[in-house]
């Protein structure tokens, strides 16, 4: 007969299920820094569908989802749950683990009561018709995360996960390092072998963005695996030694460049040739390591924003920019050139289906895949754990927690196949990039679309703008319209044809023009040859708010403010300032 509840570290006799357990939960009213919003609880032992496993959970990995959970940013991990159904007004996170399985569903096959297994976190519903028709379960409409979109994740006692979710237990491993690997190998599996004619093979070069992180880490590893030839992109020589341990032909260090972030207009000669010149020099970097001028096949993304105009320009011909995530942003640029006349592809990529996972934990099974674990926890420190990373103060590579595991170093119960290199990074190495935005909203079809509540004053454009709408013609002259505008002293000019806005000079039109060419030869040419053509209007009625979208969208500063169709006046980026800060 089981007790109703066990203490932490005191295993139940094998298949007794008691009806309480201990947790660490979240709850909406306590959402904030993790050391607040984790508390530890008591609470029921989940019921089993047929198709689910209750596994006793003997450590857990700790990943960034869960952070978010509880900050409860940018999404209420609580409420979406409640709105879809279901009742309970807690959640238990944790979306790695390594256990025992105790009870299985009547209609589970493939695993048994006491087997030793490590979980991969996607869900998805059997009788999807997707997933019935064949179709990878990723695309499903029903797919979720465990233990981050799902309840009852691996941050307690036991935990409920569908049987497909489990996978056998690297023997070699102990309990933490069993739980620290998953989520960042399967997700890197896929990237790296989940797009057909892309998927990573022997001879490939593969530049691996993030080489000593958790991603990065596996990704050295799997495309080593696969005979490929993986260069490493760290923060800092520190890391050199690390990475080359994983598998890596050799490191670069991101910071011998500047040429980082969002790509300059292609109007923009001077800035586009110094952005060229800095990406080229990144190019043949990639070179030097390599000892022959080649292009990476596969580029293995995840800081997006800062990262992707470079990663497409040294990509090959032919090849593939795969990215999951946006760490430093999610608005990169793209210059369209480079991606359809060299043929490359540019493709997004998230977690991993079940056969993608078993793959990759076969690699582990086999002694090929280091968990790059950098550090465990305690079972009373998972809310530290949590504050460590989203503080951004905790160490590269994966990290665990112990739950029912009494001790660290316990678990293992073989020898590693083979033996491979256990790298450890410097003592008190630290990270220099900003922690990853929290994922995103929900992003919605349009059918399931719903209005956002944005906060809003009901300040009109009108209230703000300048009335009266400094202009010039098609044919006025560039010296006439930039003394105008220094006349004025204004930053642009609409341009007008018939009473009608047609386009706008900017100051930074005119720069644009003077490159390549006298200052004679820019103050003769016309309005129309260098202004941008159309105008970006806003109707005086407009809420400000939209107003502001509407410049921050296009990343202008100003609007041409119009009535019934007429240009009235501006509105700028500096009215709205004084309104919002000054005021």
């Amino acid at each position: 007969m089981a007790k109703e509840l066990y203490n932490l570290g005191e295993m139940p006799p094998l298949g007794l299920i008691p009806k309480k357990m201990h947790a660490w939960l979240i709850r909406a009213e306590r959402f904030g820094k993790p050391t607040e919003a984790f508390q530890q609880e008591v609470v029921e032992v989940p019921s089993i569908a047929d198709d689910e496993v209750l596994v006793y959970v003997m450590a857990a990995g700790i990943n960034y989802n869960n952070v978010w959970a509880g900050l409860g940013i940018p999404v209420n991990v609580i409420a979406a749950r409640n709105k879809a159904g279901e009742k309970e007004d807690f959640h238990i996170g944790g979306s790695d683990a390594s256990g025992i399985v105790y009870k299985i569903g009547k209609d589970v096959t493939h695993v048994k009561v006491g087997d030793e297994v490590v979980m991969h976190c996607g869900t998805w519903d059997r009788n999807c018709s997707w997933v019935k028709s064949g179709g990878d379960p990723m695309y499903s409409p029903t797919f979720r995360i465990w233990g981050y979109e799902t309840n009852y994740g691996s941050f307690a006692q036991f935990t409920k996960v569908q049987a497909q979710q489990c996978m056998p237990k690297p023997k070699h491993m102990n309990w933490e390092e069993a739980a620290a690997y998953v989520l960042v190998a399967a997700t890197a599996w896929r990237m790296l072998h989940g797009w057909d004619t892309h998927e990573i093979k022997k001879g490939d070069v593969a530049l691996i963005w993030g080489g000593a992180g958790g991603l990065g880490s596996m990704a050295i590893q799997i495309a080593k695996a696969a005979g490929a030839t993986p260069v490493a992109m760290v923060s800092g020589e520190d890391k050199f030694d690390y990475c080359m341990k994983l598998g890596a032909k050799g490191c670069i260090n991101r910071n011998r460049f500047d040429h980082w972030g969002m790509l300059p207009h292609w109007k923009d000669n001077a800035g586009y040739a110094k952005w060229l010149k800095g990406v080229r020099g990144f190019g043949a970097a990639i070179w030097e390591v390599l000892g022959e001028k080649r292009a990476p096949n596969i580029v293995f993304e995840h800081p997006g924003e800062t990262t992707i105009p470079s990663s497409i320009f040294v990509c090959d011909t032919g090849g593939m920019v795969v990215v999951c995530a946006g760490t430093t942003g999610y608005n990169a640029t793209v210059d369209l050139r480079y991606l359809w006349m060299r043929q490359k592809r540019l493709q997004g990529s998230h977690f991993a289906n079940g056969e993608q996972s078993n793959q990759m934990n076969e690699l582990a099974v086999r002694g090929l895949l280091d968990p790059c674990m950098s550090r465990a926890f305690t079972y009373e420190e998972l809310p530290v754990a949590h504050q460590l990373m989203h503080d951004n103060k905790h160490p590269h590579g994966n990290m665990s927690v112990l739950i029912g595991a009494t001790e660290f170093g316990l678990g293992a119960s073989g020898k590693p196949p083979v033996t491979i290199p256990h790298p450890t990074l410097p003592k008190g190495d630290v990270h220099t990039t900003p922690a990853p935005y929290p994922l995103s909203e929900p992003l919605p079809s349009i059918a399931e679309a719903e209005a956002i509540t944005i906060s809003d004053d009901g300040t009109r454009v009108k209230d703000l703008m300048h009335r009266g709408i400094v202009a010039c013609e098609l044919d006025d002259t560039v010296a006439q319209v930039a003394k105008t505008m220094i006349d004025s002293e204004i930053h642009a000019v609409v341009v007008m044809e018939g009473g009608k806005a047609v386009g706008v000079v900017s100051q930074t039109d005119m720069v644009l023009a003077r490159q390549g060419r006298t200052s004679e030869q820019a103050r003769a040419m016309l309005a129309r040859e260098i202004m941008t053509p159309g105008c970006a209007t806003c109707d005086a009625e407009m809420l400000l708010s939209d107003a502001v979208s509407l410049m921050t969208g296009r990343r202008m500063h100003r609007l041409v403010v119009t009535e019934n169709g007429q240009p009235v006046g501006v509105i700028s980026m500096t009215d709205v300032v004084r309104k919002i800060i000054v005021e």
